[in-house]
């Protein structure tokens, strides 16, 4: 493996013990006074000392990145599991010994570099794999399809998406009247909406989401033979997402807080890992489906293409300064290696030239790929000399080919190098949409149809959400229109809950077909539906849910956080038993208690909190166990944020667990219903899906294993009535 890290190492500094100097090295005798004229007196201009170091900050920010402007980033390593020559001739992916530097960036989208970690949207997934062959950008998101058919209607979607220029608001945010207004007059993003109203614009890590390339690109091998490929990046973790309360409060309370996860983990050893997975279509199979391949709205279902898990990223190193490496790192999907090449994806075909535009200005000139974090490991030998922030001093006269003076040299490669495939192509210069790519609405409904009913109610009330933010009627009245020809049943849910009829005279499926299309019409849209059904694709793609998916076992709560809710006099052996059994599975356990500092058990040993109410909140934690002890429970009960502490967390979902005393906490609380019966409260709690309470635990291995299980199931959705509580 070569080692990316010791590349650096030429370019990475420690200052410690250093003397202060100017960038030029001169020493610094005083930084903390101007040179004035006299202790009372004007700054003088002569202070080259103050000049270089004031100018310095006044530069220190580069523009930021139009979208994907907050993000993390971490170094780490792929390893193909098995040689794929009958698909490509990229070494990486022939060579099971080699491990292959990457620097990965995941980042929200929409919002500025002082926005939310946890705001709807989707995420991006950006891979640098830096190949003996050169650079090659994987760049993707967390969702596999996009908004979009074509590039050229790119700057329209980010400018609706961004705040609105006459108020600068809102910020990282899509529930306004722009983006809405753009929506029900692109018809092809309604298959990327239904995604991004899902759960799957709320992951609950990074650790924990997937990516995609969304791009269909090409796989060329040694014979010339090329297949179509799809990108997937499937999370050991497993695929697991936030609730919307608990997005939002995150926001309020850690705005840092997938960042913060990402970095703590791996500081931590607890490396995100992700399998490569590839679907291929053969090009003599790319138009037997009822979707185009090429079309970057459709995903390929896994009943048709199957994903073939073909090799391991691991991510075990963070970056050292987070400027240099990950607000510098340049992509584009324009880098590839030979065995890697490009399909006629109208998006892709659009991003090969902005991501490389973008670079220009944002990182000042045509040598940002001279910045550490974008060089490749392998000789870079080329003519280029000169332009803006030059750092490489190349020797001798020749900076141009064909030479004899420097005996032909940088010689080209050949075949050897990288060769374009020779794709036909044929036909008029038109600005036109191919038919095939002409049906909006199939796949969204095969969205909708293959959620679980929580996820389903999750996708509704995102719409309400969203919408109920639309300010403009017909804007609201026409989405409604668009959901009519994903799901009526969606449509109807939706429309109730921002005030839209639909089930009048005259709202019916026709009806609003001919108003979308007369909207259509009248402002501007090309490229008009069809209305036509899929043909051959499945109803359902289970694949797709979180909750039902095959793909996303539930049978681990590595990494998981667990908070144990503790006072003076907690039961410390039953703490211990219960976080041991916790760590051994590979969760993490944080004590809280009502403040810092030592709390003394019930045996008069001592206990160090990790955090206090004040700076901890359920929101944080995957999971609650609150152990027994007559006086820590007491105390408890009367707190609060204890209390609050249990109702949140059970109205997100979340498992909780309770030992002994620790049972009448919960009873405090108000997850249980005292009219829901003639059943005992303690009865009733322990009938609750996703929660763990016995008042005579006679064996704590017991207990802990039912609460693992209980965990591992990520949320409860099951539970009844939960929007009662209050939290």
């Amino acid at each position: 493996m070569h080692d990316k890290n010791k590349d650096l190492d030429a370019d990475r500094k420690d200052d410690q013990g250093g003397r202060l100097t100017t960038n030029q090295g001169i020493p610094v005798s005083d930084n903390q006074n101007s040179l004035k004229a006299g202790p009372r007196g004007p700054t003088l201009l002569e202070d080259f000392v103050l000049r270089e170091k004031i100018t310095h900050f006044d530069h220190e920010r580069i523009p930021e990145r139009v979208v994907h402007a907050r993000g993390s980033a971490a170094h780490g390593y792929f390893q193909v599991y098995q040689p794929l020559a009958h698909l490509t001739k990229a070494k990486l992916l022939n060579d099971p010994t080699l491990k292959t530097p990457v620097f990965v960036r995941i980042s929200t989208v929409v919002g500025g570099r002082g926005a939310a970690d946890t705001a709807r949207d989707a995420r991006g997934f950006a891979v640098k794999f830096y190949t003996e062959d050169g650079i090659w950008d994987l760049v993707g998101n967390n969702i596999p399809v996009f908004f979009i058919q074509d590039a050229i209607k790119f700057p329209d979607l980010v400018h609706a998406l961004k705040p609105e220029p006459h108020n600068d608001m809102p910020q990282a945010g899509s529930a306004h009247d722009n983006f809405w207004d753009f929506a029900w007059l692109t018809p092809e993003a309604t298959h990327m909406l239904m995604w991004v109203m899902s759960d799957r614009a709320l992951p609950r890590s990074y650790r924990m989401m997937e990516g995609f390339g969304v791009n269909t690109f090409r796989l060329v091998n040694e014979a010339g033979k090329a297949v179509l490929v799809k990108f997937h990046w499937k999370p050991l973790l497993g695929v697991h997402g936030l609730v919307w309360d608990e997005a939002q409060k995150i926001m309020g309370k850690d705005a840092d807080f997938h960042r913060r996860d990402l970095w703590e983990n791996i500081d931590k050893g607890n490396f995100p890992e992700w399998e490569l997975g590839l679907q291929v279509i053969e090009e003599a199979d790319e138009r037997r489906f009822d979707f185009d391949p090429l079309d970057p709205t459709k995903f390929w279902p896994e009943s048709l293409v199957p994903v073939q898990r073909v090799g391991k990223m691991v991510l075990d190193r963070n970056p050292d300064n987070f400027f240099a490496e990950t607000e510098q790192v340049a992509f584009c999907p324009a880098n590839v290696v030979p065995g890697v090449d490009f399909s006629e994806d109208p998006l892709l075909q659009g991003r090969l030239f902005s991501y490389l535009d973008t670079q220009l200005s944002r990182l000042g000139g045509p040598n940002f790929h001279e910045i550490p974090i974008n060089r490749p490991t392998c000789p870079v030998t080329n003519t280029q000399r000169d332009g803006h922030k030059r750092h490489t001093v190349n020797v001798g006269p020749v900076n141009y080919q064909p030479n004899s003076r420097g005996g032909g040299c940088p010689m080209q490669n050949g075949g050897s190098g990288f060769v374009s495939y020779p794709a036909p192509v044929s036909g008029h210069k038109v600005r036109e949409r191919s038919e095939s790519f002409n049906d909006h609405f199939s796949q969204a409904t095969m969205f909708w149809n293959s959620m679980s009913d929580p996820e389903q109610e999750h996708i509704v009330d995102a719409f309400r959400f969203e919408l109920g933010k639309v300010e403009t009627k017909h804007i609201r009245e026409r989405m409604v229109d668009i959901l009519l020809h994903v799901d009526q049943g969606l449509a109807h849910r939706v429309a109730y809950g921002i005030g839209v009829p639909v089930d009048g005279p005259g709202n019916d499926l026709a009806a609003a077909r001919k108003r979308l299309q007369a909207g259509w019409a009248k402002f501007g849209t090309t490229g008009l539906p069809g209305f036509k059904s899929a043909a051959n694709s499945p109803a359902k793609a289970p694949e797709l849910s979180m909750v039902i998916s095959p793909n996303y076992p539930k049978d681990n709560i590595k990494t998981r956080k667990v908070a144990f809710l503790i006072a003076d006099g907690v039961n410390c052996d039953q703490v211990h038993k219960i976080q041991d059994a916790l760590t051994s599975a590979g969760a993490a356990v944080e004590l809280i208690s009502t403040k810092l500092g030592p709390v003394t058990t019930a045996a008069g040993k001592t206990l160090e909190p990790d955090k206090s109410f004040l700076t901890a909140a359920s929101i944080f934690y995957d999971a609650v166990f609150v152990p027994g002890g007559s006086q820590s429970v007491g105390t408890l009960r009367g707190d609060g944020d204890a209390l609050h502490f249990i109702n949140e967390a059970f109205k997100h979902c979340k498992a909780i667990a309770a030992a002994s005393e620790g049972v009448d906490l919960l009873l405090s609380s108000n997850i249980t219903d005292p009219a829901a019966g003639a059943k005992p409260a303690e009865a009733a709690l322990a009938a609750l899906p996703g929660v763990v309470a016995e008042r005579t635990p006679t064996d704590a291995a017991a207990l802990a294993k039912r609460f693992i299980a209980a965990i591992a199931e990520h949320r409860h959705f099951a539970r009844a009535q939960k929007e009662r509580v209050p939290a």
